[in-house]
């Protein structure tokens, strides 16, 4: 069925030109069958298999009109996609317009497997088909095919549509080493010490500085006093107020790179931190939250 030729463009109708059809096995062993009754009823010169002959020629050739009409006027368009991460599946949206009852429909891209048969109502319906992208960027998920045997099984009808409209593929998150340019407003923060505990927050300490009487016993730096190198007192900075600015390492492919830099955008944003990004003369500010993700991870998909 891959070898017709697919419509082009964001909608299509389907009719005349753009439907295929053919028997399916099912339906060339049901024409043999009519065959052989043919040749015994005239062999035998008996009325009942040739009457059973006939019988079957005519529920063949209903089948062939009914199984035409049954996608003949159905409209197709694209939806409104969203961004997914390469090597997923994704959701490519479909509207469907149906003037009548479908039965049996099957939607399917060329990289997939198709889906199951579905049955679609009279009016518009929103569906996706899903599809694998390998790559990042605006890629375009192939060649649809749509097609149904409904309702006996003995054609397929079917047609090839290439949907104009791409969708967006971030790069696929892999851990590793990214660059981090600066730390921009980073900002330190006093050990607070109550009961012997920590401020919530001031686990990583960055740096040393001598030791004041103020600064307490718990933000002495022990092991520098047992090698008596003095009294020194850790500082420490919360990782909350951290705004690094992200690029891709240089020792990795710019590919790898940019895959770490999506990993960490990701391990980032769940953990509620700022960040922001810097790819050659592209730079993106400092930010949290779910549209610093997608803006951070566009910028991955789209730069070259």
């Amino acid at each position: 069925m891959d070898f017709v030729r697919p419509q082009q463009g964001e909608s299509l109708r389907l009719g005349l030109r753009n439907l295929y059809i053919v028997p399916t096995r099912f339906g060339w062993l049901w024409l043999a069958g009519l065959l052989l009754l043919q040749v015994v009823g005239t062999q035998l010169q008996s009325n009942g298999p040739l009457l059973l002959s006939f019988l079957m020629l005519g529920l063949f050739l209903l089948a062939l009109h009914l199984t035409h009409f049954n996608l003949q006027g159905l409209e197709l368009a694209v939806g409104e996609s969203q961004p997914g991460f390469a090597g997923t599946l994704l959701a490519y949206p479909l509207r469907l317009r149906c003037r009548s009852r479908c039965e049996g429909l099957r939607f399917g891209f060329d990289t997939a497997a198709t889906t199951a048969p579905r049955v679609f109502d009279r009016g518009d319906h929103a569906l996706s088909v899903p599809w694998r992208p390998q790559a990042r960027g605006l890629q375009q998920p192939g060649c649809l095919r749509l097609q149904t045997t409904a309702p006996l099984g003995l054609f397929v009808c079917w047609t090839r549509w290439q949907p104009a409209v791409p969708q967006l593929v971030w790069p696929a998150p892999v851990a590793g080493p990214v660059r981090q340019l600066q730390a921009a407003r980073p900002r330190s923060v006093p050990l607070q010490v109550s009961g012997g505990e920590r401020q919530e927050g001031s686990d990583d300490w960055r740096d040393l500085q001598p030791h004041r009487p103020e600064d307490g016993a718990s933000r002495l730096a022990w092991k520098l006093l047992a090698q008596g190198r003095g009294r020194y007192a850790k500082r420490f900075v919360d990782p909350s107020d951290e705004e690094p600015l992200l690029a891709p390492d240089p020792a990795v492919p710019f590919e790898r790179g940019l895959e770490h830099l999506s990993e960490r955008i990701c391990r980032l944003h769940a953990r509620g931190l700022a960040y922001g990004l810097v790819l050659g003369e592209q730079r993106l500010p400092p930010g949290r939250g779910p549209a610093q993700r997608e803006r951070a991870l566009a910028a991955l998909a789209t730069c070259r």
